[in-house]
């Protein structure tokens, strides 16, 4: 399975997921924000930073960048897609996945390690973990309350597109401790806390490593398969 990170102007987050799927060895390329051709991946990540100096709103310009609009078609055509913190104000922004990234609460930077729980694992993604089972990662937004009318969160409630949730204390504001969603065929995932910052013991912490072990399971069915 090819992984492709996307790097935009202001991206500060790409080196660190391209360290954590080569370090699971799994053929990773960098795909500047110019490109218009992604049909050799698999996996698309859009990873965090500031994308574009974060001008407007956060993701506002990314969304109209050339590799965006062949990511749309990307996972409208079923393959993987996640985007962490900035990326998953991307995913938002372009209509990928619903709700919005706000400034947080008591509206300021937050940069901490803040406890998960997991909510899905019927997920290519989250297939590493176990029900219910509580991880740490770190966090470092500025607009990170997820935000959606009560029309919205009731779909994502009754349709199990919640897939993380803040467990304890609710860091930013979101609505129903909502830290991370996917859309409603599960190839599209948004959260805002940072797996790849927390993928190796040298960091402190694994728990981030599930997820990518699992979508790297994933590729290993797939070959048994065909």
């Amino acid at each position: 399975m090819k992984f492709g990170i996307v790097v935009f102007p202001g991206s500060n987050c790409d080196r660190d997921v391209a360290y954590v799927t080569r370090l699971l060895q799994q053929p990773t390329r960098m795909v500047w924000h110019e490109e218009t051709d992604i049909s050799d991946l698999d996996v698309v990540i859009v990873p965090g930073g500031f994308s574009y100096g974060d001008y407007l709103r956060c993701g506002a310009i990314a969304r109209f960048s050339p590799v965006m609009q062949q990511v749309v078609k990307h996972a409208k055509q079923g393959k993987f897609v996640l985007g962490i913190c900035n990326g998953f104000q991307v995913l938002t922004e372009a209509g990928l996945l619903p709700g919005a990234l706000i400034r947080n609460r008591d509206l300021h930077f937050i940069c901490d390690r803040i406890p998960l729980k997991v909510e899905r694992t019927d997920l290519p993604w989250t297939q590493s973990y176990t029900p219910g089972e509580i991880i740490t990662l770190p966090i470092a937004h500025g607009e990170g309350q997820f935000y959606a009318d009560e029309d919205t969160i009731k779909q994502l409630e009754d349709n199990s597109q919640v897939i993380f949730r803040y467990y304890g204390d609710n860091p930013n504001g979101s609505v129903n401790n909502i830290a991370g969603i996917c859309n409603v065929t599960g190839n599209v995932i948004g959260m805002m806390p940072h797996p790849e910052r927390a993928a190796d013991p040298i960091l402190g912490s694994t728990d981030g490593l599930g997820l990518f072990k699992g979508i790297g399971a994933r590729s290993e069915e797939l070959v048994v398969s065909g």
